[in-house]
């Protein structure tokens, strides 16, 4: 049980489509979020899943969907997981899902998200450093401080982004996604126990409260 250190081609054929990855970066809003939520992971994308078109087997792309700088584009891509890992300079890590999608969840899941990719939604980069900062989220009353985010998605940072899709797909319930940073969708109880390191730049890490978590607390 925990942490395991496996290869991507170890894990591929496990990957199910809704499965996140975590990542933790070297670069200076990377370092940022680590520093501001007290943990080693700085972003997550979740998995998407692609048949081969004109195939007459079952052969399928592991995708990966991610609100990042990629490919010269700042917001929603979609790109080859395998690409990610290789090129990657940092740790990763993959978080399997507790259950997989039904075939219902799973449309939901892929209208919303792939709607998100074809409309090329920007990074939304000063919602993702008030999610981080929590400190003065709650006020008396039930009044929120000046580091609380509303619901917003006419742009996407990291969690928010993969937050929102599995609200989407049922995976959790209702969800304020925009208050999510990567750390919290880490600790949410909707993974199975054992998760893998997939990258290792020096030495293990593991995420501190795994799969800890209720999603509702975020239901504010």
């Amino acid at each position: 049980m925990g942490l395991i250190q496996s290869t991507y081609a170890e894990v591929r054929e496990l990957m199910k489509p809704g499965d996140v990855v975590a990542f933790s970066g070297k670069g200076h809003f990377s370092e940022i979020i680590k520093w501001a939520t007290w943990a080693p992971v700085s972003h997550v994308g979740v998995i998407l899943q692609t048949k081969v078109m004109a195939d007459s087997t079952d052969r399928y792309f592991n995708q990966i969907i991610e609100s990042t700088s990629l490919n010269g584009f700042n917001g929603v891509n979609v790109s080859r997981l395998s690409d990610r890992v290789n090129s990657y300079k940092g740790d990763i890590w993959w978080l399997p899902l507790e259950s997989e999608m039904s075939v219902e969840a799973g449309e939901k899941f892929y209208d919303f998200l792939f709607d998100q990719a074809q409309k090329r939604i920007c990074y939304d980069m000063p919602q993702a450093v008030k999610s981080a900062v929590d400190a003065l989220d709650q006020l008396p009353f039930g009044l929120h401080g000046p580091g609380y985010n509303r619901e917003d998605f006419s742009k996407f940072f990291c969690s928010e982004l993969v937050a929102a899709g599995l609200e989407k797909a049922g995976v959790v319930g209702t969800v304020n996604a925009s208050e999510v940073t990567p750390i919290d969708l880490c600790r949410w109880k909707i993974f199975k126990s054992e998760y893998h390191q997939i990258k290792v730049d020096k030495d293990l890490k593991s995420i501190k409260r795994y799969n800890s978590l209720d999603p509702a607390q975020w239901d504010v």
